[in-house]
Formats: structure tokens, C-alpha cells, sequence
């Protein structure tokens, strides 16, 4: 898994790289173009490096999308001056360098044929993979490779609520629904918070990092934010204006194997991206075997 993870990372890079190398040089190669006289007067150069020269029509399929005038001319401007360095690195390089100009080209064509493979291969998976990951697929992923999960911060579930302190009555009644477990106050709860919180957090089955949640107020600055979870189910805190309620339901440290709710979304990235490594394997297996059987290739002793 971690080789083919190498190759379409370096094939990504591989395509960057080139497209950038093609946008830059590609002014500086005359086989690409054949211009007559009455074209180049109408096509004015931009700049010159040397014998090499940027003509104003190089520049449209760049700045051909661009919002408005400005963007295009800054977009221009961009383009010429890397234009311009390029040239003159690849005229210092020929200066101070011999090179193996067949060697150059047969790199060139190996990073051709790995990007030609590499759109093969990802529209081949476009077409025949499915992005639906089954729960139980993910329940079988995560109980086998629990260890692989740790913690880098803590994780809770808690009802969130940010009152106005002027609201005395409205808190009071706040701090006592909160200490209730009875569905009617947890009704009552809601209501209430949507009509007069500030800001509220009532999803009592959904997993948070416990910084999300208390940014912004005055826990964010606690010393010892571990040792509160400890000892506090209902932790209420306050600074100028409002009053800050907490009830932790349920809570998880740093280390702590995570709830498998927390990294279901994880989970479900590595099993699509085992399912893409796979697909491409198997595709690669079955034009082998269809070559061989046909007689499409000689191995030489």
C-alpha cells in the first residue's frame, strides 16, 4: 500500500512539475511554432531572453479566464517575469553545464508515458469505483486496527450553552434542566436554549474536540483542562457578559483510543483509497494476462 501511495504521489508531482516546465519553456522551443511574417506583426514580442522571444499570443490561454482586465494584466505580468527567469536559468545552465541532450529527452519521455498512465489509471477508477463504504466495513477496519488510533487531544460529548448573565431567571432554570435526564426538561431544554442562548451545543451522540468547543470563553485558558473533565459533570464558568454551561456526557484523553464515531470519516478515506489501490491492481493484472495471451510482448533471455 505505502508503494503504490509513493507512486501516485510522485506522479502527482511529476504532473506539476511538467505542466509548469511545459508553461514556462514552451515559448522557447521554434518547433512548436510556424508563423509567417504577417502573423508575428500582429503578434508583437513581450520580452526577450537571448534568442528567444515571449509573443503577446502566449499569453491569452493564460489569462483567457480571468474575472476582469486587471486580473488578466497581473496574471500577465506574473507569467512574464517567470518567463523571463526561467530563460534565464536555462541560458546560465547551458553556459555552465554540458548536458546529455538524449538523456534530457528520455526523461522528458519517461515523465510523458507515467502521466499518461496515471490519467489511464485514474479515469479507470472514476468509472469503476464506488464511494460507498459500508458500516460494517468500517466497524471490521476499526476493531482490527484499534492500536493505530490514538488520541492528539481531548474529545467529548457535552450540551453547550452561552447565556446572557442578566437572564437570572432563564439560568437558573437552564442549570437545573441540565441536571435532569428526564426527556420532558430535555425537551424543555431545547426550547429553551433556541429562544434565549446566545450560542448552544445540544448533540448529545456526537463526538468534539473540547477546544472547538470552548473557544472563545473562559475555559480556553483553563491550566488543567484534564483534571476538570475529572471532577466536574456540569462545569459552569463566566466573564463580563454571559455565563458559560457545560454538561460532559462523556469524555475521551489524549492517548485514549478514539469512539469509532470519531474516525469514521478517517476510516472511510483509507478504505476508498484501499479500494482505488486495488482496482489499479487488478487492472494492471488483467491487461498483463490479456497481452500474454495474445502474444502482445517478447521477454528477451
Amino acid at each position: 500500500m505505502k508503494v503504490r501511495n509513493r507512486k501516485y504521489s510522485m506522479l502527482r508531482s511529476i504532473n506539476n512539475w511538467l505542466f509548469l516546465f511545459l508553461l514556462a519553456g514552451i515559448s522557447s522551443c521554434d518547433l512548436f511554432k510556424f508563423k509567417s511574417s504577417e502573423d508575428q506583426e500582429d503578434d508583437p514580442i513581450l520580452a526577450s531572453v537571448g534568442n528567444q522571444n515571449l509573443r503577446k499570443s502566449e499569453l491569452s490561454f493564460i489569462t483567457g479566464g480571468s474575472n476582469s482586465s486587471e486580473d488578466s494584466a497581473n496574471i500577465a505580468a506574473s507569467y512574464l517575469q517567470s518567463w523571463v527567469r526561467k530563460q534565464l536559468m536555462i541560458k546560465e545552465a547551458g553556459k555552465s553545464m554540458t548536458f546529455d541532450e538524449g538523456e534530457i529527452n528520455r526523461k522528458l519521455l519517461d515523465y510523458k508515458y507515467a502521466l499518461m498512465v496515471y490519467e489511464f489509471e485514474k479515469k479507470y477508477v472514476e468509472d469503476n469505483l464506488s464511494n460507498e463504504i459500508s458500516q460494517d466495513e468500517i466497524e471490521e477496519y476499526y476493531q482490527a486496527n484499534q492500536s493505530n488510533f490514538s488520541l492528539k487531544e481531548i474529545i467529548v460529548k457535552t450540551n453547550f450553552l452561552k447565556m446572557e448573565k442578566e437572564a437570572s431567571a432563564q439560568n437558573r432554570n437552564m442549570e437545573r434542566l441540565l441536571k435532569s435526564n428526564k426527556k420532558s426538561d430535555i425537551d424543555n431544554l431545547k426550547e429553551l436554549a433556541s429562544k434565549q442562548a446566545s450560542n448552544y451545543f445540544l448533540e448529545d451522540s456526537t463526538w468534539v474536540k473540547f477546544e472547538d468547543i470552548i473557544i472563545n470563553t473562559p475555559l480556553s485558558n483553563h491550566p488543567n483542562k484534564v483534571q476538570l473533565l475529572k471532577n466536574n459533570s456540569l462545569i459552569v464558568t463566566e466573564d463580563e457578559r454571559y455565563r458559560y454551561y457545560f454538561k460532559i456526557l462523556e469524555y475521551k484523553l489524549q492517548d485514549q483510543i478514539p469512539p469509532r464515531e470519531f474516525v469514521q470519516d478517517e476510516i472511510t478515506k483509507i478504505l476508498l483509497n484501499k479500494k482505488r489501490i486495488e482496482l489499479v491492481d487488478k487492472l494492471n493484472k488483467e491487461i498483463y494476462a490479456r497481452a500474454l495471451e495474445n502474444n502482445e510482448f517478447i521477454i528477451y533471455e
